[in-house]
């Protein structure tokens, strides 16, 4: 999967994490499968980051009906919160294995003395998939997996488009094709546009794939064939 098999980055969706509230029976189960597979490697780690999940998508929504003039600063600092929140309580849930505190500035001196680092939203204009790419160049890993509530990338929106079919692999030029050059907040894009320009410059691959299907994520890191899209420089 990568050239530092042993450091996974995790890009999960805010939706994964909290789609209304904390979603308690998924946490519970990708806690244990993060236990598992950290402890079957000691040299094993991860860097997992965050996004704004539901209460982003509440409280930008709030902002947009009371104040439809607010600026984009003002609804970004608004998901970057709810980014934190989600990234706290993951936190907590680890324990011992992220005694460091949530990274918010992906630029800053970062300590990574556990098995796990947590990362949340750092500024406006940028979004969590920015701060996966950053940390991901930071620590040498060259693939990031972007799980979320969708198992692929489609050709088109399937939630409207039945016709919508999967696309299994795609090179960067083609995926910016798709989602365009400008970053809104609360966009619902698979990989933000921003972030995309800098893990193309990097030559970063990224995965995406279901958050919730956990047989299918041991696959992705076992590096066996699996149901997802594959974003690559080539």
């Amino acid at each position: 999967m990568s050239k530092h098999e042993n450091l996974a980055v995790f890009d999960f969706g805010g939706s994964i994490v909290a789609p209304d509230g904390p979603d308690v029976p998924f946490l519970r189960k990708f806690l244990a499968f993060l236990s598992k597979w950290l402890e079957s490697n000691p040299s094993r780690r991860a860097i997992m980051v965050v996004g704004g999940g539901g209460a982003a998508r509440a409280w930008q929504g709030a902002v947009r009906e009371l104040t439809p003039e607010a600026t984009h600063e003002s609804l970004d600092w608004v998901g970057i919160m709810a980014t934190r929140l989600n990234a706290e309580l993951v936190r907590a849930l680890l324990g011992p294995l992220c005694p460091d505190p949530v990274v918010t500035d992906p630029t800053a001196e970062i300590t990574f003395s556990g098995r796990v680092l947590m990362a949340a939203g750092w500024k406006p204009g940028f979004s969590t998939d920015y701060d996966a790419v950053m940390l991901a160049q930071r620590f040498g890993a060259d693939t990031i997996l972007m799980l979320s509530n969708i198992p692929q990338i489609y050709d088109a929106d399937p939630r409207t488009n039945p016709e919508a079919k999967p696309i299994h692999r795609l090179d960067w030029n083609k995926y910016r094709e798709m989602a365009g050059g400008e970053w809104k907040p609360g966009a619902n894009v698979p990989f933000d546009p921003v972030a995309t320009a800098r893990a193309a410059e990097a030559g970063l691959t990224v995965v995406a794939a279901a958050g919730r299907d956990l047989v299918n994520l041991e696959k992705i890191l076992s590096g066996e064939d699996f149901v997802g899209t594959v974003i690559s420089p080539d």
